[in-house]
């Protein structure tokens, strides 16, 4: 069961799609899900993707959950966040980017 403001999906850069998907089938028999030629999802232990795109994150990208966006934004703001990508829609919910007090970036996505 998905809980507010816990770890939920790892995105992972993903360079040429092909050939990291091709790797982690041979090495650990990941079997993924194709969103578009950029795009790779995985549900192997934790849910995650590769992103191939090229002004995507290079490095990876913890995501969060909340059942309300615009609520966990506000709390993110209100601890020192400072929003990187304002909230956007993706395929299965919306999403918005922060970076923490020391750089790090992560995402936080909803459903709806």
């Amino acid at each position: 069961m998905r809980e507010d403001g816990k770890l939920d999906y790892l995105e992972l850069p993903g360079g040429e799609l092909a050939a990291s998907k091709a790797f982690y089938a041979a090495a650990f028999g990941w079997k993924f899900i194709d969103y578009g030629p950029e795009y790779a999802a995985f549900d192997e232990g934790l849910d995650g993707g590769f992103d191939a795109q090229a002004e995507a994150t290079r490095a990876p990208l913890p995501v969060l959950f909340a059942t309300d966006l615009e609520a966990m934004q506000a709390r993110v703001e209100a601890a020192g966040g400072r929003i990187v990508k304002p909230i956007f829609a993706f395929p299965g919910g919306r999403r918005f980017h922060f970076r923490d007090p020391v750089g790090n970036e992560l995402a936080v996505w909803s459903e709806t």
